[in-house]
């Protein structure tokens, strides 16, 4: 694919501060879409966005999804034409220790973004972000499917099953033509869910994650603590989901009829479990840092440290993704991998990480 569609484009992100929303900002800047982008102040410290300088090359506005006021303002001023919807709590064991908030920003979070949609005729696409996890899990060893019942186990899981729903009621109550042109004479926005599986890249520095867990060892020369070696993920670099996501919101834009659910996830081989992913990022660090200067080499250490309940075996079937764009995974794990560690060399060295970004968006889109 390519991303021309999107020069001058009007787009608006929300969670465009976080990782994933780092690097759809940068794709979308380099390809000339007006970007704006609604979110709190960077999550992480280190920040992406802010060690790329993003905030100056597009209209970043700081401010809370739960804030429904305030989104109503920026969606007015901005009149956007097409609405990512990233922003959300992410982390599972975050969202144990303050559900409420979880779910504020989760659920009410999406409904305010949905009634920014509602209330703004010039939204033509609009995608909301949920994830993998959206899913009753059965801990079966087939990928669930998009018809697959819908209740998270955890808060942030269950949440995201959640912002689904609420996504669902809008579409039938509100998004539709009939309503449309009932008030604003025109044809309804095509919309769509993504559920994504787990987004590893460069960049990410986010607690309780597995890459960050990584870097943030080998950066202080310890071992990498994993807590559950044997649990089953589907894993894949951050310019899947992003490209996909993108994809949707174009083809939607000119044929709403291809509006609906999405699993975004890797093909079967590359459902890893995390002891096999540490274990490749160790193989694939230490290899890199053997002629680097100042960089420790990686190992790692088995060790549960009695957290709360999280899935065992999770995996997607993105038949349906592929059967109607002709979409499949750009890289494997293998390869993902050894994109984090030329990013993660180069943080860790203070090389130009915007530059390695701009080499690695243009390989995927090749």
């Amino acid at each position: 694919m390519n991303l021309s569609f999107y020069n001058g484009k009007k787009v608006l992100i929300t969670g465009h501060t976080g990782f994933k929303g780092s690097w759809m900002c940068k794709a979308l800047i380099n390809a000339g879409a007006q970007v704006t982008g609604y979110a709190l102040a960077a999550p992480t410290n280190p920040s992406l966005f802010e060690m790329l300088g993003l905030a100056s090359k597009m209209n970043s506005i700081e401010g809370d999804i739960r804030d429904l006021k305030h989104l109503l303002a920026v969606f007015k001023e901005v009149q956007p034409e097409i609405v990512i919807h990233m922003a959300a709590q992410p982390i599972v064991r975050d969202s144990y220790k303050d559900p409420v908030y979880t779910y504020e920003t989760n659920v009410m979070g999406t409904v305010n973004v949905c009634e920014a949609v509602r209330n703004t005729p010039s939204v033509r696409s609009f995608v909301n972000v949920t994830t993998d996890k959206v899913y009753l899990n059965k801990e079966w060893q087939w990928g669930y499917r998009e018809n697959e019942e819908l209740n998270g186990f955890d808060p942030y899981s269950n949440s995201k099953s959640c912002s689904e729903l609420v996504t669902s009621s809008y579409k039938n109550s509100f998004f539709t033509d009939e309503y449309y042109k009932a008030n604003y004479g025109t044809s309804a926005p095509a919309v769509t869910t993504c559920r994504a599986g787990n987004v590893i890249g460069g960049g990410d520095f986010a607690n309780d994650r597995i890459i960050p867990d990584c870097i943030r060892a080998v950066e202080a020369g310890n071992e990498i603590i994993v807590r559950n070696p044997f649990s089953t993920r589907p894993y894949e670099h951050v310019l899947e989901p992003v490209m996909a996501y993108l994809m949707i919101a174009e083809a939607q834009y000119n044929d709403a009829s291809l509006a609906g659910s999405y699993n975004v996830g890797p093909d079967d081989s590359d459902c890893w479990t995390t002891g096999e992913l540490v274990q490749l990022f160790c193989d694939k660090w230490n290899a890199a840092v053997a002629s680097a200067n100042g960089l420790n080499k990686a190992s790692w250490v088995n060790k549960h440290d009695g957290g709360p309940h999280e899935a065992n075996f999770l995996k997607l079937d993105c038949s349906k993704l592929k059967a109607t764009f002709g979409w499949k995974p750009a890289w494997n794990v293998t390869t993902t991998m050894e994109k984090i560690v030329e990013w993660s060399v180069a943080y860790l060295q203070g090389q130009d990480v915007g530059a390695v970004m701009d080499r690695q968006i243009e390989e995927f889109l090749a």
